[in-house]
């Protein structure tokens, strides 16, 4: 199967199927999405997401950034939600070499699990539902709004830490493009250091963090966001494969 999809103005959209569940199953492949801002979408890109048979897309921008880029179009059949998850705006002159990008990445994520609480939950409800799938998760670039909720989800299915890191960081074969687009639209503006970047130890600082806080990612979902535990057997239910393997 396919796991990065090609689109002529989406850097960054990718199946997160394949990957092995501690069960013995594995995420099935065309169920769920990942990916940067779907504003972009227009002639042959639509066709190609068109034939993926989408049925939701959760958005997970600000409303201001559905409104200055755009937001996937109107399709009949198409759920669209916007769940911003983001509170606080990321502070870049807090930024320091010393403090390095992977830091300072662990820190913005853990933020979105104190502030995000309500949409983050809303997310986790949505995907649960089978009837919901395909689905998609997307924000501006899919790395850090969408990194988080994605790393969640595969810990949910029981997925291992080393397979949610490199799904993570997948993300670095996009940065150059990321980097190219942004100096053509914005010339004079300068770039920081973490811009378009997914290094691995931001996903192992944060995921490190949230089990300090809450001795597991799915401790953080049923204590903080009060997710029924029903939703996460739904979630491992349809996003999982039905045969386990031997052995």
């Amino acid at each position: 199967m396919i796991r990065h999809i090609e689109f002529a103005n989406i850097c960054n959209f990718r199946d997160v199927g394949g990957y092995a569940a501690q069960d013995g199953r594995t995420v099935q492949w065309q169920r769920l999405y990942r990916a940067d801002s779907l504003g972009w979408l227009a002639g042959e890109d639509l066709e190609t997401f068109r034939a993926l048979r989408v049925r939701t897309v959760i958005d997970l921008r600000h409303a201001f950034e559905v409104e200055k880029w755009g937001r996937v179009p109107e399709t009949e059949g198409l759920n669209y939600l916007n769940l911003p998850i983001e509170g606080r705006r990321w502070d870049i002159a807090v930024y320091s070499d010393e403090l390095g990008v992977a830091r300072y990445l662990a820190d913005r994520y853990l933020e979105v699990t104190e502030d995000g609480v309500a949409n983050l939950r809303t997310a986790m409800e949505t995907l649960a539902q089978p009837g919901n799938a395909p689905a998609v998760i997307h924000c501006a670039a899919g790395k850090d709004r969408t990194g988080l909720l994605a790393a969640m989800v595969l810990s949910l299915v029981g997925v291992s830490e080393d397979d949610i890191v490199a799904d993570y960081a997948l993300t670095g074969l996009a940065t150059e493009r990321f980097i190219t687009d942004f100096r053509a639209r914005h010339a004079d503006a300068p770039v920081w250091p973490g811009f378009g970047q997914a290094p691995a130890e931001a996903m192992n600082l944060f995921l490190a963090d949230l089990k300090r806080r809450h001795g597991s990612v799915e401790g953080y979902v049923t204590d903080v966001l009060a997710l029924d535990p029903s939703a996460i057997d739904a979630l491992r239910a349809h996003l999982l494969t039905e045969e386990i393997s031997a052995g």
